[in-house]
């Protein structure tokens, strides 16, 4: 098993607590208002290492997308082993989605103008974002594949790459969600996947 060295643990530490920071601006003060300088007092680094880590703002966006990722993907490993059932795998994954992102719906919020711009490098259809989206359908992928549902070939195929755009749609319903732990999100997600496995 490889060992990190010191230098390298650093490293990872150094990267979190800009990442940290980061998000702390953004929620604070908007996307936009935040500069790469104003993260790096924050975080009491020079300005030359944050940039060492992060290139710009919108590297730091797409660094929170990959840990969300990876937090999600994490979470629903035992699920995804567990249960066979195409409408619970889906539904376990999709809720997790927003329970795992829950801690930064301000954040969110914060960037969702400059995400949702088709112009912009973060917007997740966009080049900077397609090796996380191509991770985020492979998981679908499995979501599909490891079911018991018996699903024709060409609905299959293209059947990631739709939930991937289904998670998009419930996590644009979720930002703009104000119901008490975001409830209503929830019960969204219970109601479309149950008919989303129907239709299937």
């Amino acid at each position: 098993m490889a060992i990190a060295s010191p230098k390298t643990r650093r490293g990872e530490t150094s990267r979190a607590a800009i990442l940290s920071a980061a998000l702390d601006l953004f929620q604070e003060r908007g996307y936009e208002a935040t500069t790469m300088r104003s993260i790096a007092e924050r975080t009491r680094v020079s300005l030359g290492s944050s940039y060492h880590y992060f290139p710009s703002k919108e590297h730091l966006v797409l660094e929170f997308y990959r840990h969300t990722h990876e937090l999600h993907a994490a979470a629903i490993a035992p699920l995804l082993r567990r249960d066979k059932d195409l409408a619970a795998r889906l539904r376990g994954t999709m809720r997790s989605v927003v329970v795992t992102c829950e801690p930064c719906h301000a954040v969110a919020g914060s960037i969702f103008s400059t995400v949702a711009n088709p112009s912009s490098p973060l917007n997740p259809f966009g080049a900077a974002a397609k090796p996380l989206r191509d991770e985020v359908v492979a998981l679908y992928a499995e979501v599909v594949r490891g079911s018991d549902a018996r699903i024709p070939a060409d609905i299959a195929e293209m059947l990631p790459l739709t939930l991937w755009l289904y998670q998009m749609g419930i996590l644009y319903f979720w930002i703009f969600d104000r119901s008490p732990g975001r409830l209503r999100t929830l019960e969204v997600i219970d109601e479309t996947t149950d008919l989303i496995v129907r239709l299937i």
